[in-house]
This record gives structure tokens, sequence and C-alpha cells, in this order.
């Protein structure tokens, strides 16, 4: 190990367990300070790295992480939702709720459960109300609703201004790597859409919803139906996301609370799923701006 690689390890440490003690002590603010200090040092560290996003290549990286794992005494139920976790994706599908629940991680001594916890923590004895929850994504922390259909009203408007005066031609070149042209990615975002569009339907006529889960990246790159030029395909993304939001604006307050069943998240609310496609769309952007340069 480098003297870099221990330093920084001796530092990630020292701030996750200053961070803890700053919390027991209501310094809560120092405390956020520290524990965004920490994933901004994991993230620096992990941005150069390259993983590829091939399905194989990344089911060995998974079966890597779960051997590197175990050798920590990792939790064994944890260790067996990855697994089976990453027999799905070797499958080409998405991992469903049933099979990689939400995990919960005591905040005080890091004892990990897949079930929401109703005794104290077998190892420390903290509540079960203080083990912190972890979502798939930042997107389940939802928006109000006037900033998510403003949200979705502002992207579009952003994705015209980067495309304009593109020529098809220029959008339809890969990125130098191999990833994404802006073809595909605005694709990407006119399918997301779509089931967004869907989904709020859905929301409109049942009383709980069953949301099926969608590998919507996987249509980026499909061209088997011919689809008509990027300019196209972005006017199809814009008309349909006027229409999400004339939808939208029929909703009462109330109504965002409604719920539905996902099959790869659980239980969502209308909320939480707008919230989750109004946060997603940002994400792509750089994308589209990286290839007009």
């Amino acid at each position: 190990m480098t003297t870099h690689q221990a330093e920084w390890q001796d530092t990630l440490v020292h701030l996750f367990a200053l961070a803890a003690r700053l919390e027991g002590e209501g310094q809560y603010n120092l405390a956020k300070l520290t524990r965004a200090a920490a994933d901004s040092s994991c993230r620096r560290e992990t941005y150069p790295l390259d993983i590829h996003g091939d399905t194989d290549k990344l089911t060995v990286e998974v079966r890597k992480a779960i051997d590197a794992l175990s050798r920590l005494n990792m939790s064994a139920d944890l260790l067996s939702a990855l697994k089976q976790g990453a027999e799905f994706m070797a499958q080409g599908k998405l991992s469903p709720i049933t099979v990689t629940p939400h995990p919960y991680v005591c905040r005080a001594c890091g004892y990990i459960a897949l079930a929401p916890p109703t005794e104290p923590c077998p190892t420390c004895g903290a509540w079960a109300e203080t083990f912190q929850k972890f979502m798939p994504n930042y997107w389940f922390d939802a928006l109000e609703p006037e900033a998510a259909r403003e949200r979705l009203r502002q992207t579009p408007l952003v994705v015209e201004k980067l495309i304009a005066g593109l020529s098809d031609d220029v959008m339809n070149q890969p990125a130098s790597d191999g990833g994404w042209a802006i073809r595909n990615t605005l694709s990407h975002l006119r399918d997301a859409q779509g089931v967004l569009d869907f989904r709020v339907d859905l929301f409109l006529k049942e009383a709980h919803p069953i949301l099926e889960s969608k590998a919507v990246f996987a249509w980026a790159k499909n061209e088997s139906k011919r689809p008509p030029s990027a300019r196209d395909i972005f006017e199809t993304y814009r008309a349909s996301r006027a229409e999400t939001l004339r939808k939208l604006e029929s909703f009462a307050s109330s109504d965002w609370q409604r719920t539905g069943e996902h099959e790869e998240f659980g239980t969502v609310t209308l909320r939480q799923q707008v919230s989750y496609f109004a946060a997603h769309e940002p994400t792509h952007l750089s994308q589209i701006r990286a290839l007009t340069r």
C-alpha cells in the first residue's frame, strides 16, 4: 500500500468516526461537513477508475466486491442479496425489491440489516429507529410538487439550447470513448419521459398501481425500429413532456401522496416518482454538452 493510500484510508476512517462523535455532541452542522468531506474524498478517488459499463464486466466487478466484502466479515444477508442481484444483472434484468431490499445500517456500530429493524441493534444496543435506511438513489429525497414540475418544464428548454444549430451528423457521432452519441441521449430522455407519462396515467386511473420496472438505459442504442432524426426524437420528447405537465396540473396537493408498488423500489408515492424523473434528467445534460464542444 502506498503512503497516499494509507493516509487516505486513515483520514476516511477518522472522518466517519469524527462525524459520529460530533453528532453525539449535538454538533450536527460540523458532522455534516465531515461526512460530506468523506463522501467527496471517496468520489475523488473513484472518479478516475475505469469500470466498464458492459453487463458482463459489471457482473464480474460485483462478484469481486462480494469476495472482498466476505473477507471483511460483511453481513451474510447482504452478500447473499448482492449475489442474487448480480445473477439478475448477468441475465440482463433489473434486480427486484424482493431480492435486493433496502438495507438499514446502525449509525453507531455499522451493523447492517435487510429488513426494517424492530429491536435494538444486536451489536451495540442502539435503538431501532436510529438505523439509517439506504434508498436506491438520492432522487427519493422527493422534491416539492411545484419544484418538480418546474424542473420538468425547464429541462427540455436546456436541451433545446444545447442542441441548437447542431446537424444530425454531429448528433449521430458517438463519444470518443464509444459512449452515447447525442442522439442516444435524446432517445433516452424521450424513452424515460414515455415511462413517466405512462405512470402518471396509472396514478390517475388506479388506487395503488403496479409500476413495472423498465430498463430504459438499454433502449437508448436500439436502432431496430429505424427511429427518426435526432431533432425529431427531441420534438417527440418535448411534446410528451408538455402533455405530462398538463396532467400533473390536474392533481390536487393530496394526490401527490398516492402510492404505487414499484417492482424494483417497493412502495413509492407519485411525488417520489415525479421527483425521480425530474432529478434524473440533469445527469445527462453534461453528456450532451461534452459532445457539442
